[in-house]
């Protein structure tokens, strides 16, 4: 298995219930890079990048870990990457998988690239908000972004087990996800990890990583990844965590959104943590600019302007207590669906 290279094609793999092989697809890919929508262009001209001669595709990152750039991602790399998933999330030759994230970005990418080096039956739909609308076979392995889930609660009941990524899963989401039989993750990853190298049950706080991955805090108490299968240098993120052992850590949250008030330093995610399932409507906590403190905590609400209760805020600590509540008629949020923060505030 570690001998493969990117002209493997497992001999289970299908794509939308035909048995294509390395020759195969690239007829296809150019009918669709020719004729296709817009989605199965993208498909296609990933499949005539991936079967070519250059070792490594060229692709732009997220800004996770900074500003977006162009990267390389080594072909054996994502080989490698998908062995592991298959290994962490027990992912079988002819398990059914469904497609429905832009090959764009990288998660849409290795789902690809997992079909063909597991043998999996991949069937793909076009990206959407609701891809199991119109849905009636029953698949094993599915990846979303968090509003497609929001969008399918209902017809996750054919699903054996969906990982969501991508963006920060709502709490009341999960909530609404944990009784279902489906065995769902929250995964974490970025471009340059080659999507996911962490993740955990629904109802879990502490994310255990995948094969070959080893991690560490750096002078900041942010995550810093080592993947020797995908890079020769550490990768440092900005995400503050908590390292519970070598194989296992719990996020925290990111560091660009830690608010200084008074000298006190605050983190955003774990004060929303506290206020889930107090406020009905979409909420975040940010800093704003203060004479006094210089910086003050701000809570954010999506929605028409309401009033709380004095005891509202019992359950936070003294210096979480936010000193103005500011209300926007709609969230800014990028492709995937994560919340934009600051340009929110900028309306």
């Amino acid at each position: 298995m570690q001998n493969l290279t990117h002209n493997n094609v497992h001999n289970y793999f299908r794509l939308n219930g035909y048995h294509l092989n390395a020759k195969d697809l690239c007829r296809a890919s150019y009918s669709y890079v020719k004729e296709g929508d817009a989605y199965e262009q993208a498909i296609g001209e990933f499949f005539l990048d991936w079967f070519d001669k250059k070792e490594y595709i060229q692709m732009t990152t997220s800004g996770t870990t900074g500003l977006p750039k162009v990267v390389r991602l080594e072909k054996k790399a994502m080989i490698q990457s998908a062995l592991a998933t298959g290994d962490f999330f027990d992912l079988k030759p002819g398990d059914k998988a469904l497609l429905c994230l832009p090959t764009q970005f990288i998660a849409g990418k290795m789902m690809l690239v997992r079909s063909l080096i597991l043998g999996l039956e991949l069937d793909i739909v076009p990206p959407s908000l609701h891809p199991l609308d119109l849905n009636t076979t029953t698949y094993d392995f599915v990846a979303m972004v968090p509003l497609q889930v929001q969008n399918s609660i209902n017809g996750l009941s054919k699903v054996r087990k969906l990982i969501i990524g991508g963006a920060k899963m709502d709490s009341s989401l999960e909530e609404k996800l944990l009784p279902l039989k489906t065995k769902i993750y929250e995964t974490y990853g970025m471009t340059e990890t080659i999507t996911h190298v962490a993740a955990k049950r629904l109802g879990d706080s502490v994310f255990s990583i995948l094969p070959n991955v080893k991690i560490s805090q750096d002078d900041r108490q942010c995550l810093v990844i080592n993947v020797s299968t995908i890079s020769d240098k550490p990768i440092v993120t900005n995400d503050l965590v908590e390292l519970i052992n070598e194989e296992q850590f719990i996020f925290l949250g990111r560091i660009d959104n830690v608010i200084n008030s008074g000298g006190v330093k605050l983190i955003p995610e774990q004060i929303e943590a506290k206020l889930i399932g107090k406020i009905n409507n979409r909420f975040f906590v940010t800093g704003l600019p203060d004479a006094t403190l210089g910086e003050k905590l701000v809570l954010v609400i999506e929605g028409e302007k309401q009033e709380f209760p004095s005891d509202f805020f019992d359950v936070l600590g003294k210096y979480e207590r936010p000193k103005e509540i500011v209300f926007v008629s709609k969230f800014k949020e990028n492709e995937n669906g994560k919340l934009l923060r600051k340009p929110t505030l900028q309306e």
